[in-house]
């Protein structure tokens, strides 16, 4: 009769024991941080290439610097999350060959493996770029290229093996949006309304009076930005910040504009309306890992 108790009592022991294991291994899954080292090179990468003009034997020099660390990183396990493979998939998409690109497809598959919800644009670019180092013709439709001062134009493309909605899905566009892209990108930059002595509130309110369809200029959301950021790494941060709002102004829906607008608030120490850019950024795009993320290291 004692038996049955027995077994009851062992029987329930197993289970607490297996609740304790699971709950052990969720927190320790909690404790996994991104790699800040991973993250402050990232950081470097992308700074070499905001510039207005790049000097590509030193920016070259550093990635082959940045790519050994990441490497190093790597071989000793100090790449663990779903970020982490990003951030060094990135590293290695820049390193100039074949071998490096198909890294930059492993880590970018491996960071999707880990996070479902990832952003799957670099891993397209990743394959585009390893298709065209084996002289063969992008599939997404990634890269483009241009000689001196001459238009940009895109890459070799077989536009018939992926669909577009794959293209969608991997955050590209489709066939006629990289159409439009290719008009934007040989439009004049708005940095050179700068050189031509037009302040910051001179140029704002050029854009305003401009349409995005008609302009000589790039004025997209893109174009904006990528302006935004100009001012940005020349020190001018307050400048950046205006430019920043306006592009949400312009493109309410731009889940990015909104994006960038909240770093730049937080950079000034503007933390309470930060908080409300990153939380619109993800209103727009729930997917948006980096508005999540740095929205939780701030309520944290």
């Amino acid at each position: 009769m004692r038996s049955k108790p027995m077994r009851s009592i062992v029987l329930l022991a197993i289970i607490c024991g297996l609740i304790s294991c699971n709950s052990k291994n969720e927190k320790t899954q909690e404790k996994i941080a991104d790699n800040q080292e991973l993250i402050e090179i990232y950081k470097a990468d992308q700074g070499d290439r905001r510039t207005d003009k790049i000097d590509w034997n030193v920016v070259g020099k550093r990635d082959s610097i940045r790519k050994a660390r990441v490497s190093e990183l790597l071989d000793s396990n100090k790449v663990l999350t779903s970020q982490d493979y990003h951030h060094a998939a990135m590293l290695f998409q820049h390193g100039g060959d074949s071998i490096a690109y198909g890294m930059a497809v492993k880590l970018m598959k491996k960071s999707i493996e880990l996070d479902s919800t990832a952003n799957k644009w670099l891993l397209a670019a990743a394959i585009d770029r390893n298709l065209l180092s084996r002289q063969k013709p992008q599939i997404y439709g990634t890269q483009y290229w241009r000689m001196n001062d001459e238009p940009w134009e895109m890459r070799d493309m077989d536009t018939t093996l992926i669909t577009d909605a794959e293209r969608i899905e991997y955050g590209v566009g489709t066939l006629a949006q990289q159409k439009e892209k290719l008009k934007q990108m040989n439009r004049k930059k708005l940095n050179e309304l700068v050189k031509e002595g037009k302040t910051t509130d001179e140029l704002i309110q050029f854009i305003k009076s401009e349409d995005p369809d008609l302009s000589k200029y790039d004025i997209s959301e893109r174009g904006v930005n990528s302006f935004a950021y100009e001012l940005w790494a020349q020190g001018k941060e307050k400048e950046a910040l205006k430019v920043f709002k306006l592009n949400t102004e312009l493109y309410p829906k731009g889940y990015n504009a909104f994006d960038s607008y909240g770093e730049c608030l937080l950079k000034l120490g503007d933390k309470a309306n930060a908080i409300k850019a990153y939380q619109k950024s993800l209103e727009l795009n729930p997917k948006n890992k980096n508005a999540e993320k740095v929205l939780a290291e701030i309520n944290s």
